[in-house]
């Protein structure tokens, strides 16, 4: 028996309950994993307000590290013992044990510790496949990153630094914004308690002062709804708004926006496009982790709950009073 975070309705965070659930032996192509850490997504509250839908009840989470207790009928990559983590599996990581795909582990190396490797998988993946795919940056590249002192955008900062590149960062407080520049995050817009219409005005004026006039080529703007004029009045000519998240609401644009700001390149993209197959998600963990061995990029959770408190955890998310990764610890 294992004890797991579940919930019968959306809604609040009330509605998170911790309950004992029957585990059992993996079968063929699954994987029984003992969690270390569990990790605290923001998408995990679309989960559990509806606005992503799932069948319910059911569980919340896909992202998490621990060790193998035992594996099924076919796996033969990932054995008893070894540390692993995954990104990609299906929601109901928040429980101390469960079943996982084994396609969906990967193997955590020497150097790279749990604690660590909790903030990594799903947000220093993110990073990468924004940088290095999305939109890849190569060095010299000046951009604008919404929500710098998140816990995605924390390790943005170490990699935009560790590849050259200048980051222009919005935060919500001037204690983020500190930070976020302890982290390589050039410099800050600190945008707390302002309207849409204010950032509309107030980030575009900061970005160009900051650009000599120019704009960047390329917004990742988490926020959404908010920000969107504010990202769209950032860019250069024929530059590119990466929307990788909306946690002031959805985004939605008529294209002759586009066409009358400088032909604008619009994408949403998701990590399941960029993470699959198996192969391409290994890789990429490959240049995450050696960014973290070699010191380039340092990542611990600011912040750990119980497991049984994850309601508690998505109260403090949500009122944006965490800076950088959220874990609850079985």
């Amino acid at each position: 028996m294992a004890h797991a975070i579940r919930f019968h309705e959306t809604g609040g965070a009330e509605v998170l309950r911790l309950e004992t659930v029957d585990v059992g032996e993996p079968g063929p192509g699954l994987v029984r994993v003992r969690h270390r850490y569990v990790a605290v997504n923001f998408i995990d509250i679309y989960f559990r307000t509806g606005r992503y839908p799932l069948a319910l009840p059911n569980g919340l989470g896909s992202d998490a590290v621990g060790v193998v207790e035992a594996v099924g009928e076919g796996v033969t990559d990932i054995r008893p013992g070894d540390r692993v983590g995954y990104l990609l599996g299906p929601q109901g990581a928040y429980a101390d044990v469960r079943l996982v795909p084994a396609e969906v582990l990967i193997p955590l190396p020497e150097g790279v510790s749990d604690r660590s490797a909790a903030t990594l998988m799903m947000k220093g993946m993110t990073a990468q496949y924004l940088f290095r795919q999305v939109y890849p940056l190569h060095g010299g590249e000046t951009i604008l990153y919404h929500a710098a002192a998140g816990g995605v955008g924390l390790i943005a900062c170490q990699w935009a630094r560790a590849i050259g590149v200048t980051m222009i960062g919005t935060v919500s407080t001037e204690a983020k914004a500190e930070v976020a520049r302890a982290n390589g995050c050039a410099h800050t817009i600190v945008t707390g308690g302002m309207s849409p219409e204010q950032l509309a005005r107030h980030i575009p004026q900061r970005v160009r002062e900051l650009t000599n006039g120019k704009g960047v080529p390329v917004v990742y703007d988490s926020v959404g709804q908010d920000t969107l004029m504010a990202s769209l009045d950032s860019l250069q000519v024929r530059g590119t708004l990466v929307s990788n998240g909306t946690s002031s609401g959805p985004v939605e644009v008529d294209t002759r926006l586009l066409a009358g700001k400088g032909s604008l390149w619009l994408t949403r993209p998701a990590m399941v496009h960029y993470a699959t197959p198996r192969a391409h998600m290994l890789a990429m963990a490959e240049e995450l982790f050696a960014h973290v061995v070699a010191g380039r990029i340092v990542s611990e959770p600011r912040q750990e709950f119980a497991l049984a408190d994850a309601a508690q955890a998505h109260r403090a998310l949500e009122s944006r009073l965490t800076t950088g990764a959220t874990v609850l610890v079985p």
